[in-house]
């Protein structure tokens, strides 16, 4: 079963990728918000949460985290990494900005060897005060599953229609490296269309962009939790360490989770 985060904070979890994590959804806590609707969500469909679309107001993301940190910091068990998540988009916050130099300072004041990390679908650069605020935080995770504008439109379901991987990926140069791709492989059908992202033509057209946007680090991944399109299939590990290989052989560091 799919699920959402019903609070702001939400963990520590110990992420595969980025060690104990602390996450925060700007996200509503009863319903999803997103620029895209993938097809291997682990928060669902978008249409199947069609609640109450209100962001978290920033006070109370500030509030609650300086909480937690406080409570975590007391017990000696302070977070590897505070991670923006949850169920959507984060960077789609009006307020995403100044949320991020909240936590900064929290960061500082309370755990100064936590990480700040957001995951992010990368739709939301074209944003002067997005592409400002991930480019101070540790780790901007912006996400990057196809070469192709007709397999992302079967994989990831952009909301906006001109969306465009190009356009993207011109977004993506402009972070010159001070940035981590991430890529999420599976195969599999949905909806009555093959999808197979590990073809020869999708992973060297993607091997391409990733000379050109030379990211400081690629992470590869496949399922690891329940998806709302059900008929896909995770990609055994051998698979992913292969292309991970032919990543690092550009010279990019390029862990498989």
């Amino acid at each position: 079963m799919t699920s959402l985060f019903h609070d702001i904070i939400f963990g520590p979890v110990h992420s595969r990728r980025l060690g104990l994590s602390l996450g925060v959804n700007l996200l509503p806590v009863e319903s999803k918000l997103c620029s895209f609707d993938c097809i291997y969500c682990e928060c669902g469909w978008n249409a199947e949460h069609p609640g109450a679309r209100r962001f978290n107001a920033r006070e109370d993301v500030r509030t609650q985290l300086e909480a937690t940190l406080r409570r975590m910091a007391a017990d000696g068990t302070p977070p590897d990494v505070i991670t923006f998540a949850g169920n959507g988009e984060p960077t789609m916050h009006p307020e995403f900005e100044a949320v991020i130099g909240d936590t900064i300072a929290l960061r500082d004041r309370l755990c100064p060897t936590a990480r700040v990390s957001v995951l992010s679908n990368a739709t939301q650069l074209h944003r002067d005060e997005v592409r400002r605020a991930l480019l101070r935080v540790d780790n901007n995770i912006l996400k990057l599953d196809s070469a192709f504008d007709a397999t992302v439109r079967l994989m990831n379901n952009p909301q906006n229609p001109s969306y465009s991987v190009g356009k993207v990926v011109e977004q993506l140069k402009s972070f010159d490296g001070h940035l981590t791709v991430q890529t999420m492989f599976l195969r599999g059908e949905c909806n009555g269309q093959r999808i197979d992202n590990t073809a020869e033509e999708e992973v060297a057209a993607w091997l391409r962009l990733l000379g050109e946007i030379r990211p400081r680090q690629v992470m590869v991944y496949s399922l690891d939790r329940d998806t709302p399109c059900r008929t896909l299939e995770k990609v055994p590990r051998e698979e992913l360490q292969a292309i991970a290989a032919r990543v690092e052989a550009l010279g990019i560091p390029c862990p498989v989770a």
